[in-house]
């Protein structure tokens, strides 16, 4: 049968997209990935205090446990019974008897069709996740506002094809302005669900709640009535007015985003619990001046947590040592450069978890405007 002319030959699939010089670091890079996902923190320590051949053996019994665990009952079946006949395979002498048994060419067959059926999962996951990814993007802010006397920026990159983290902006009334960046725990398309739910229910409350301690409380009151156990959420929201250079905000068990002023760094502790954690928790509302050049930034854990080839964080110290390089920049150009330092850092590793910011400048003098909230 003729082949058609546009269809790629097996070369050509095999080696679609591979680079000679990004494949050492993308190999080790996949183990490196293999290990965190079959090995706990438990199993890796226990690793680390064995050498030798006793540390290899003990490295193939945890990964094949972990992965027989993962596989569904039948396919462990397959997955067993495929090790089984290899082992089998080969000169078995019984007192007089000699037999020969061959059974690698069915073993691997049988590994091909396990593999080839996790394959498919993977597949049809993928494109479910794809289509989540879409419309994710889709509730992303599509544009950055410019309210007078401010300038506001914000990124995110999910640590996998969905995340997490929650940035996005809320058009309020007399042209206020929310500002959203919301960490849920884990990652992943839980975490993402749980995201989606948040930023519906932020946009639903915040135009109808007096104070953000009132806000912090009915969002925490609904995630612990229909969140899921040990699935929380940190905030931090805030609210600006046009041609004003008071900030109210609220801080619910997000990390305390740093101030730089032109003399001092300041931080925004929480003032509260995480959402979902703990019903009862109240919320205290929060409110300061940005004069002009103060610039806000707000991280997630995954900016403080990306690790690099050594398995060091870029940490919250290495954040707040760079910080002051940052005078003088917009809230674009400052989140830029913040990012570039992180990639610098990192080199060709994967994010860990979920990467935000957001960067807020303030653009007018205090003193020359009205501070009333």
């Amino acid at each position: 049968m003729a082949r058609d002319a546009n269809e790629p030959t097996l070369r050509q699939v095999l080696f679609k997209d591979v680079r000679a010089r990004d494949l050492p670091v993308s190999v080790r890079r996949d183990f490196k990935d293999l290990s965190r996902f079959y090995l706990d923190e438990e199993r890796r320590a226990k690793l680390k205090s064995v050498r030798g051949a006793r540390r290899a053996l003990w490295l193939i019994v945890f990964l094949l446990k972990s992965l027989l665990a993962k596989l569904t009952p039948a396919r462990r079946v397959m997955f067993a019974l495929s090790l089984l006949m290899l082992l089998l395979s080969g000169h078995i002498h019984v007192g007089e008897f000699n037999l020969s048994l061959d059974l690698t060419p069915e073993a691997y067959w049988l590994l091909l069709v396990v593999l080839m059926l996790e394959l498919k999962d993977k597949l049809l996951a993928r494109d479910e996740i794809e289509i989540a990814r879409q419309v994710q993007l889709a509730l992303l802010p599509s544009r950055h506002p410019r309210p007078e006397g401010w300038s506001l920026w914000n990124y995110t990159r999910p640590a996998n094809d969905v995340g997490g983290d929650l940035v996005d902006y809320l058009e309020l009334e007399s042209g206020r302005i929310g500002v959203v960046l919301a960490d849920v725990a884990g990652k992943g398309l839980g975490a993402a669900l749980l995201m989606a739910k948040l930023q519906a229910t932020i946009r639903s409350l915040a135009p109808e709640c007096a104070s953000l301690a009132d806000l912090g409380g009915r969002l925490n009151a609904i995630l612990c009535r229909d969140g899921l156990e040990n699935r929380f959420a940190t905030l931090l929201y805030l609210e600006i007015s046009p041609g004003s250079p008071r900030m109210r905000y609220l801080n619910a068990g997000h990390n305390p985003p740093f101030l730089l002023r032109a003399r001092s760094l300041e931080t925004l502790e929480p003032s509260g619990r995480p959402l979902g954690m703990l019903p009862g928790v109240r919320y205290v509302e929060g409110s300061l001046d940005l004069e002009a050049g103060d610039l806000l930034v707000i991280y997630s854990d995954g900016l403080v947590e990306a690790e690099n080839a050594a398995d060091e964080d870029f940490g919250t110290e290495r954040l707040r040592r760079l910080l002051p390089e940052l005078r003088g920049l917009t809230a674009e150009a400052a989140g830029v450069r913040l990012l570039a330092e992180v990639d610098r850092f990192v080199g060709a590793e994967r994010l860990r978890d979920d990467l935000s910011l957001v960067t807020v400048l303030g653009s007018l003098p205090a003193a020359a405007t009205d501070r009333s909230p």
